[in-house]
């Protein structure tokens, strides 16, 4: 995939750690700063051989230009412009240490003649981590006069990499990481990992031989489950996802049945058959009976003829996070974090660029919004850090913007590149790609635990199944989570039709009301608080639904009154609402509303409050546009109870609402 940066391009550690823009400067410097008019050699043998030595390196003919400028060091071993030269052919040929050399050879010779040799002296030192060279030269380079005002802003912000480095280095975090085994890893490269919220499923990227062509390759996602806490054997996903283009950087939803990820169809049709905006496009594809989707391109507002790859799909299902080139498919490292938010009527809207805290106008890549929503991984290479790409974190503030970049320190950062980070939902481990050694070939997958400094918010995961009361049999229905106090829909998500579960995320320190409904179905009522859950268990609750029967009746769990009184409390404004929809929607069903109190207190006082709280639930539904002639009402006192009223648990379960069927 020539122009995806979800590949293993960006885990190739850049030889030099700056960006493409002052990569392309090297030519430019070379052509305009290297001139036979202001050559350092009077030699006409030696100037003659060092124009066909540039003529060569311009056709990227590596090998004969080195040959050449060889030759004409020898007729002029104090050739500046040769010497620096063929340090720029060491540099496109990976050769660092004859890099350096020629450099240091060429300042030796005249320091002041090229003031550009300090500067990519200086990078080349950086990159392997010689952070007091490297600021010896880059400090060299910004106090001679005249030099060119790109790459003086370059060497100003290394030097602030350099100064944060130095002292990063100095506190380091504990930092050890673990493979995750033979069973995720192999002797290929696998990155760009992704995970349910339940920690159970995971998914990666594996770049694999193409059989056909041996100097080419393929990417393919593999997917892995764990087993009593053990991975199994991860499994090639096989089509129609994977292909025989490469697909890359795949994002998870909470619970395992939608994935979005990058593609390019430049080079023709792929998955919904047609091709895509241009470059590389996102598409997604969903999980059902256990059986993948054909790809869909997301197209809309969101894929361009830009590049468009590493999404990240939030918790909750209502933002995609993805990163986007600043100027078409031909740049590999220009690229923004976008974020687009899912509509009502189920569009994705303009995609907008995130702030400059997060955002730069270097490369930001490798994005990963956290379960709880409001925390930011991204790997940028334009925030002060330790040279080259970072991880940073972000998170939201109270006004909803991101705020500042913070570094992820040393040795989770180090002078090489980093980026791939992938949190658990709880904050307590990270995994990334590495080539470090001890591995099972190149890039493995790590986990480490992650400093509490970069943690994310505290968030447990929500699961459960939906079925028929009666028959047992599983539902595919619609459910949705709400914040009591608020009202806002936190989850709105829909049960595996096959299986009837459902797994979601979920913020602690909330108290949350729970619906579910389905056509022909009762809809359901529950409330639960997390605001003091400390447990890394995830929360059950499973959702029985009755089906629509003359004489059904279901608790209103959701419906809250002051004690002893009958006003309706502004939390049950939400479940009122649900109510409204349902008897809108079966319009020809009579229902009788019941108020039941527990034992405490006079018997006729009782009865007397709950029927008024049975009428004040009538008086909402009918000022909401429901018949009054469809609503019978009818007060219990203690009369009817559900649990021991000998407990305080059991009385808070006789204080309750509930609504019967009379006739359908």
């Amino acid at each position: 995939m020539a122009n995806q940066r979800s590949n293993t391009q960006i885990f190739k550690h850049s030889l030099i750690k700056f960006s493409t823009s002052l990569l392309l400067l090297i030519l430019f410097s070379c052509n305009s700063s290297i001139s036979l008019a202001q050559s350092t050699s009077s030699d006409k043998k030696a100037q003659k051989l060092y124009t066909e030595a540039q003529a060569l390196y311009q056709a990227y003919k590596l090998n004969e230009a080195e040959l050449t400028l060889h030759k004409a060091l020898e007729q002029d071993p104090k050739f500046v412009e040769a010497q620096t030269l063929l340090a720029y052919i060491y540099i496109d040929s990976n050769q660092k240490e004859k890099a350096k050399a020629s450099f240091e050879k060429a300042i030796a010779i005249n320091p002041r003649a090229i003031p550009n040799n300090f500067f990519f002296l200086g990078e080349l030192e950086l990159n392997e981590g010689n952070y007091e060279k490297a600021k010896q030269h880059l400090s060299q380079f910004i106090s001679i006069e005249e030099v060119n005002p790109k790459l003086l802003d370059g060497a100003n912000q290394q030097l602030s990499n350099i100064d944060f480095a130095i002292e990063a280095k100095k506190k380091p975090y504990p930092f050890k990481p673990i493979n995750l085994g033979a069973n995720i890893n192999s002797e290929f490269l696998e990155y760009f990992p992704s995970m349910t919220v339940d920690e159970k499923t995971i998914l990666f990227t594996r770049r694999l031989p193409d059989t056909k062509s041996p100097t080419k390759y393929n990417e393919d996602f593999y997917i892995a489950t764990k087993v009593n806490r053990e991975w199994q054997k991860a499994q090639n996903m096989g089509p129609p996802i994977n292909t025989e283009i490469n697909e890359g950087a795949p994002s998870l939803a909470a619970n395992g049945q939608l994935m979005i990820y990058a593609a390019c169809e430049i080079f023709g049709n792929y998955g919904a058959g047609k091709l895509g905006k241009g470059s590389c496009d996102l598409f997604y594809s969903v999980k059902n009976d256990q059986v993948w989707t054909k790809p869909i391109n997301l197209g809309g507002l969101i894929n361009t003829n830009n590049w468009e790859t590493q999404p990240s799909f939030s918790a909750d299902g209502k933002s995609l996070y993805f990163v986007k080139g600043k100027t078409g498919m031909q740049s590999m490292s220009d690229g923004n974090i976008y974020v687009t938010k899912l509509q009502p009527e189920g569009n994705w809207s303009k995609p907008t660029p995130l702030n400059a805290n997060v955002n730069t106008t270097g490369n930001e890549e490798s994005v990963l919004i956290h379960p709880d929503g409001k925390t930011l991984y991204f790997s940028s290479d334009g925030h002060v850090g330790m040279g080259g790409l970072d991880i940073f974190m972000s998170q939201l503030d109270e006004n909803g913007e991101w705020g500042p970049a913070v570094n992820l320190g040393y040795p989770i950062n180090t002078h090489k590149n980093e980026n791939s980070l992938l949190v658990s939902p709880n904050g307590k481990i990270a995994i990334f790609a590495s080539d470090r050694e001890g591995g099972y070939g190149g890039l493995d997958l790590y986990q480490f635990e992650l400093p509490q400094d970069f943690a994310p918010n505290k968030v447990t995961y929500f699961a459960g199944k939906i079925y028929n009361s009666n028959t047992k049999k599983p539902l595919g229905a619609r459910f949705e989570l709400l914040d009591l106090e608020t009202g806002e829909a936190i989850i709105e998500a829909y049960s595996d039709k096959s299986t009837g579960e459902f797994l979601v995320t979920l913020p602690t320190g909330k108290n949350y009301a729970l619906n579910s409904s389905k056509n022909g179905y009762m809809f359901f009522s529950e409330n639960f608080s997390l605001m003091n859950y400390e447990s890394d268990e995830p929360f059950i609750q499973n959702v029985p639904l009755n089906p629509i029967l003359a004489g059904e009746k279901i608790i209103l769990k959701n419906i809250f009154f002051e004690t002893s009184k009958y006003n309706l409390k502004k939390e049950s404004k939400v479940e009122l609402d649900k109510l409204v929809a349902f008897l809108t929607k079966n319009e020809n069903l009579i229902i009788e509303i019941g108020g039941h109190t527990d034992n405490v207190g006079n018997a006729q006082l009782n009865l007397t409050l709950s029927t008024n709280r049975a009428n004040s639930v009538r008086e909402y539904l009918t000022k909401n546009g429901i018949d009054t002639g469809r609503l019978e009402t009818k007060g219990y006192g203690a009369n009817e109870p559900i649990a021991d009223n000998s407990t305080a648990e059991g009385k808070a379960k006789n204080r309750r609402t509930e609504f019967k069927i009379v006739k359908i």
